[in-house]
């Protein structure tokens, strides 16, 4: 059924009081929109200077890190045949180019000039020209002269060690080591260090406890060196000796030679190298060595 026009008005009448209560919400409603409208100003504005604020100082920030010198990576004197994985890396050498040099090192061949370097290596001749200036070669190398500048030609020589009539290694001289491919002056005084720390070597194999040395160099010295005799060793007295001389001792670090003497004091004197495996951190792998240092 249709509405009529005096039906409609009857819904829109309303009451004085109605009329009074509509015109407050209105009010209200327009008392709360100007309340909304400056506290999201205010709040505008505080954002807008913090963002400012910061803006500043990433701007600080950025000068400083643009006046910060790059890092770059020093280049020291080396001996190109002994680079690692990770040296290659940071001369920038190409993983295949480390590769290679790698698989000739295998072979047990080395590189005597910058030239035999690039052609084991394949490096580019920028790399080469900036990387070959350190390049330090053993004193002995017939080539010596040869240097990137000129790339001579020179096919692959195996390295053939001089012959040495072989000779005790606690004899030897620096001169002596320093005959050996892969010994410069540092390492020959090292060894000699670590000698007289020792007294004297009883065993080649003290030669891997040596920093520095390659497994390559460790057969050289063992085919040119030999132990001759090791009853002249300076032996120490476990049962008598205390806590600061058995420290000196190299094996006896790290606590060891506290817990000696520990030991000692709670079950009586050693008897024999066996009753020192009872030790706390005692070095067995070694007993075989320190046995021939110790006295009971």
């Amino acid at each position: 059924m249709p509405i009529l026009p005096s039906q409609i008005k009857d819904y829109f009448k309303t009451t004085k009081q109605n009329q009074k209560g509509i015109i407050i919400l209105f009010i209200l409603i327009f008392i709360a929109q100007i309340i909304y409208y400056f506290l999201d100003t205010n709040i505008s504005k505080s954002i807008s200077s913090d963002e400012k604020l910061w803006l500043s100082h990433q701007v600080e920030l950025n000068n400083q890190i643009k006046q910060t010198p790059a890092y770059t990576y020093t280049i020291y004197p080396f001996n190109p045949n002994f680079i690692t994985e990770y040296k290659g890396y940071k001369l920038g050498m190409k993983k295949e180019e480390i590769d290679r040099l790698l698989n000739f090192r295998k072979q047990n061949k080395f590189v005597n000039s910058a030239s035999d370097f690039q052609k084991v290596t394949h490096i580019s001749d920028s790399l080469l020209k900036t990387i070959a200036p350190y390049f330090k070669f053993p004193d002995w190398v017939k080539n010596k002269a040869n240097s990137y500048k000129d790339y001579p030609e020179n096919n692959y020589t195996k390295f053939e060690t001089k012959k040495l009539i072989r000779i005790d290694i606690n004899k030897a001289t620096a001169e002596d080591l320093m005959k050996i491919y892969g010994i410069g002056e540092s390492i020959s005084q090292r060894i000699l260090s670590y000698k007289e720390t020792l007294g004297s070597f009883v065993s080649m194999q003290q030669m891997e406890e040596i920093w520095g040395l390659s497994p390559e160099v460790i057969a050289k010295l063992n085919e040119c060196f030999y132990i001759s005799d090791v009853r002249i060793v300076k032996k120490v007295n476990v049962n008598q000796a205390s806590i600061k001389e058995l420290s000196q001792f190299p094996y006896f670090k790290n606590g060891v030679a506290r817990n000696i003497v520990s030991y000692r004091s709670m079950n009586g004197d050693f008897k024999n190298i066996e009753d020192l495996t009872n030790v706390r951190q005692f070095p067995i792998e070694k007993i075989k060595i320190i046995a021939l240092y110790l006295e009971f």
